[in-house]
């Protein structure tokens, strides 16, 4: 193909976001289904990276989930392909983006970069003040934490920017990259990457600190950066009271990477 006909990412992804925003009849047939119990049951491990519980049903919820087209139709256990990665986690995740009134724009800086690290303060702010309620109110309860950060993250960075995002079930963790676009001091256009893992710590577990830190290691050698953030949700009944979550700390990768750490 000649250069005139080349497609270049930027074109991928404009379509990807047309597609998405216009919520395409075959999509809203899908999502709609997001909450029918058998659905559900598969899914969920889905997108809280957990196993899933087999029993003498599973089998035929899981052919009904692939012959729908949600999931792959051979192990692992993910989403079948990358629009549907997103779109399932905005779709669950837009009563939960209601609730940020945090101004998208004010975390430009002025060289035109995006401030993850003022983002990350912002979302301690608003985890104490609505995390207790969003989670109560969220139907998929075991996944709840992973959608109210990327509900979050999609309202603050979505329209300058763009959030890929890994799950699996069993994988234990949701994988997240922010790119931002913006200019150089030359007037050349360049890409920001920022990453993040997310983890969940629940009952009966050990805390997933070191786990987060070898697998986030694993995740920005693949994107060949050089520092990332670990984000550790406590679920479990002994954690601090809600006032008192969001603890920043910094961390040494198994590799030697210096990372942020938050825990809430």
């Amino acid at each position: 193909m000649g250069v005139a006909g080349a497609i270049t990412a930027g074109q991928v992804e404009d379509a990807k976001e047309r597609l998405i925003r216009g919520r395409a009849t075959h999509l809203d047939a899908l999502l709609a289904r997001l909450h029918e119990p058998r659905v559900k049951r598969v899914m969920e491990p889905v997108v809280a990276g957990t196993f899933p519980d087999i029993d003498p049903v599973f089998s035929d919820d899981l052919s009904y989930v692939r012959d729908l087209g949600l999931i792959k139709q051979k192990p692992p256990l993910e989403v079948a392909n990358p629009i549907y990665r997103e779109v399932i986690l905005r779709v669950l995740g837009d009563p939960s983006e209601q609730y940020v009134m945090a101004d998208p724009h004010s975390f430009v800086l002025p060289d035109g970069r995006f401030d993850l690290p003022r983002l990350l303060e912002e979302f301690v702010v608003f985890w104490r003040e609505h995390g207790e309620v969003l989670i109560r109110q969220e139907g998929y309860h075991e996944a709840a934490c992973q959608i109210i950060l990327m509900a979050f993250l999609h309202r603050l960075v979505n329209g300058g920017g763009y959030l890929d995002r890994e799950y699996a079930a069993g994988s234990k963790r949701l994988d997240v990259l922010v790119r931002w676009p913006y200019t150089g001091p030359q007037g050349e256009r360049l890409m920001q990457r920022e990453a993040m893992e997310l983890k969940v710590w629940r009952a009966g577990e050990r805390d997933p600190l070191s786990d987060g830190l070898t697998q986030l290691d694993r995740y920005l050698d693949r994107l060949t950066l050089s520092t990332g953030a670990l984000v550790i949700f406590d679920r479990r009944q002994e954690a601090a009271p809600w006032k008192e979550r969001g603890r920043f700390a910094q961390a040494t990768t198994p590799s030697g990477r210096q990372v942020t750490v938050l825990r809430v």
